[in-house]
């Protein structure tokens, strides 16, 4: 018998994380422990699963703010141990399911130290609206949130 591949697995054992594949428009509003607005700006995400390919999950986030400024980020992930796996130049953590409709991701960026990110992701039964929202740690103390709105772009 042949081993299963990369995705088929993905597809197998991580089902709420492939409902996620497609395009996302949405909204990042980062606020402080107090609730003040920090930054604020719109994003397009795509989610794919490549067969064939040499990561299993790719993703792409792009990110526009009001005045003009724009960022674009590749996070290629493999799949192992029922989680996939990030260890890019500017990340590295790992996803997992806690149920069929939440994805939580921890992550920490690696040019901030002593740092970390819970994400929470919940994918709507419909599978067309998401809601995200990262807890920003330093030194195990919560310092600022991301609320995230997105919709699939059809």
């Amino acid at each position: 018998m042949s081993e299963e591949s990369p995705m088929s697995k993905i597809k197998d054992e991580m089902p709420v994380l492939v409902r996620h594949e497609g395009d996302w428009i949405g909204s990042y509003t980062t606020v402080d422990n107090n609730g003040k607005i920090l930054d604020q700006n719109q994003s397009h995400i795509t989610c794919e699963f490549p067969e064939g390919k040499e990561y299993p999950y790719f993703q792409t986030n792009r990110y526009k703010w009001a005045d003009g400024k724009q960022e674009e980020y590749q996070f290629p992930g493999m799949y192992r141990d029922n989680a996939l796996w990030f260890d890019t130049e500017r990340i590295e953590g790992k996803a997992w399911e806690a149920d069929d409709s939440l994805v939580i991701l921890y992550f920490s960026y690696k040019d901030i130290a002593n740092a970390y990110i819970y994400e929470m992701i919940h994918l709507s039964p419909c599978n067309n609206h998401r809601a995200r929202t990262w807890h920003w740690f330093k030194d195990n103390q919560i310092y600022q949130r991301t609320l995230i709105k997105e919709e699939r772009k059809l």
